[in-house]
């Protein structure tokens, strides 16, 4: 890295929404700190960047691993921006998943989330300066039957980020969690969610998503949610009894399912 130009780390940057935070963060001026476990398709995404003039460091880490994870918050203490993507989701009944797994994704989009804003943060602030995107979901906003755990861990990205927004009032550092709903990536294929019957307004693509995240952080907004119906969507659950909101939440997914 040169020094000139602000740095961001991006973590799950392979694929997906990860991939293009990349992309539209060079193109609003920034180096690159790339993260994630598939060195094969960060490498490609350096060479891309670094053709566009971008200087794009690799750093392949499995966020799951505490020795691996430790090394990426040695790096992201001197970073300007911090966007936290890395995550995965599991469907289906919480009794009938494999829990290896489930503490595994508890690890990704819970712990490793916390221990990366702790080290980007406490140097942010010290500078004055800096910015933190927690990527949430919309699913943060209700129960989420046959996505329990998901559901769950984006529920506490959500109140983590707005909490630590509201503690870096005055620091010059921006927090803000970013609440996407269904978008055009590889996540629902990981995370084998049946979603072939999604009408298609309730889908956004990673540019539209990412955008807004970006321009959420650049005014300091504590929640970002992308589209015009999932703002509605997550206003709905927001003042909705969990009870309700449980229940038909339930029903649509269940159907989906079958």
């Amino acid at each position: 890295m040169t020094g000139e130009r602000p740095v961001a780390l991006v973590t799950g940057a392979s694929a997906g929404l990860g991939e293009e935070f990349a992309r539209q963060l060079a193109q609003r001026g920034n180096d690159l700190v790339l993260v994630a476990r598939d060195r094969a398709r960060l490498d490609a995404l350096a060479k891309e960047l670094e053709a566009l003039g971008v200087d794009a460091e690799v750093l392949s880490a499995d966020l799951t691993d505490t020795e691996q994870l430790g090394r990426v918050e040695e790096r992201v203490r001197t970073v300007d921006v911090l966007v936290n993507n890395a995550g995965f989701g599991t469907f289906g009944a919480f009794h009938t998943l494999d829990l290896d797994v489930e503490t595994r994704e508890i690890d990704l989009n819970v712990t490793a989330l916390v221990r990366l804003t702790h080290a980007a943060i406490a140097g942010m602030v010290a500078r004055g300066r800096g910015g933190v995107l927690n990527v949430s979901s919309l699913a943060s906003f209700q129960p989420g039957p046959m996505n329990a755990t998901y559901g769950a861990t984006k529920a506490f990205v959500t109140m983590f980020t707005e909490a630590v927004h509201e503690e870096c009032k005055g620091t010059g550092v921006a927090v803000t969690a970013l609440c996407p709903g269904f978008t055009h990536t590889e996540f629902q294929e990981r995370a084998s969610v049946p979603a072939n019957e999604v009408p298609g307004i309730m889908w956004q693509n990673p540019p539209e998503v990412v955008k807004a995240g970006l321009d959420g952080l650049a005014k300091n907004r504590a929640i970002v949610i992308p589209g015009a119906v999932n703002k509605v969507l997550g206003n709905l659950s927001a003042v909705s009894p969990h009870a309700l909101s449980r229940r038909a939440s339930a029903l649509v997914l269940k159907r989906t399912a079958n």
